[in-house]
């Protein structure tokens, strides 16, 4: 195989039979389970790096069910997202959200979504169903619980224009590659979008959260103190590809637009 080929070619890992295709990333029916609860506010700042700013002292934790994607499959995944503030380099002030942890349990969407966005995805075992009135979630590391969530199913409909506007704000997360010695070759902070959303209900009602601690899948060291909201929605969406906002490694680093 020629340098030329190699260069034409390349685009994810192992070279001849890539862990995924190549984006876009399509999701039909996807379905969202997140309650919002307060934490806190101290572990918040010191878990959210700058130049984000926490807005409160909230977190999202998420359960997302994949029946039908493009590239990556059937797949469930859950973690915790954090309300932040971004200024960009013109003074603009972004609303959003940074993606703090994240656990599913397909390879393809774990190596893609770390590699290209830098999603800090691990490997566990989630699983997001109905049980009679009750939409439950669950998180397992190996064989430990470490997270149960529960919602009364569909108990009142919400407004899906209003609650449409919630999904146009952006996600920030960290990408870090390493370079063959252990150093970071690459620490950026990455803005991203989802696009082309189609809203297909929506809905909340009564929820509740529980966080176990574990060793190596840390989502109690942002504990539960009041539980805020429980929403459920569907959609249909694309994964819109990211972009550096942030070079943690340049020597003058300064937010781009």
């Amino acid at each position: 195989m020629k340098i030329a080929d190699v260069r034409a070619s390349a685009f994810a890992m192992p070279l001849h039979n890539p862990a995924y295709p190549r984006p876009p990333y399509k999701f039909y029916n996807r379905e969202f389970f997140v309650i919002t609860y307060r934490t806190d506010p101290e572990r918040l700042q010191a878990l959210v790096p700058e130049p984000l700013e926490v807005v409160g002292d909230t977190v999202a934790y998420e359960f997302i069910r994949m029946p039908d994607s493009t590239g990556f499959g059937d797949y469930t995944e859950t973690g915790q997202v954090i309300p932040v503030r971004f200024t960009t380099l013109q003074g603009e002030m972004q609303e959003g959200s940074y993606v703090h942890a994240m656990y599913l349990d397909d390879n393809s969407p774990i190596t893609g979504g770390r590699e290209i966005w830098g999603f800090p995805k691990k490997l566990a075992t989630p699983n997001l169903r109905h049980e009679q009135e009750t939409l439950v979630g669950t998180l397992h590391y190996g064989s430990v619980l470490c997270a149960t969530a529960t919602m009364g199913y569909k108990h009142r409909e919400l407004d899906l224009p209003s609650f449409a506007r919630n999904l146009d704000k952006p996600a920030f997360m960290i990408k870090i590659i390493p370079h063959v010695d252990g150093s970071p070759r690459i620490c950026e902070l990455v803005r991203y979008y989802m696009e082309d959303v189609t809203l297909k209900g929506a809905w909340d009602g009564p929820g509740a959260l529980q966080l176990f601690e574990h060793a190596m899948c840390d989502v109690a060291r942002l504990p539960v103190r009041e539980v805020v909201s429980a929403t459920h929605y569907i959609a249909d969406l694309t994964l819109g590809l990211g972009e550096v906002v942030y070079d943690y490694l340049a020597p003058d680093s300064t937010p781009t637009p």
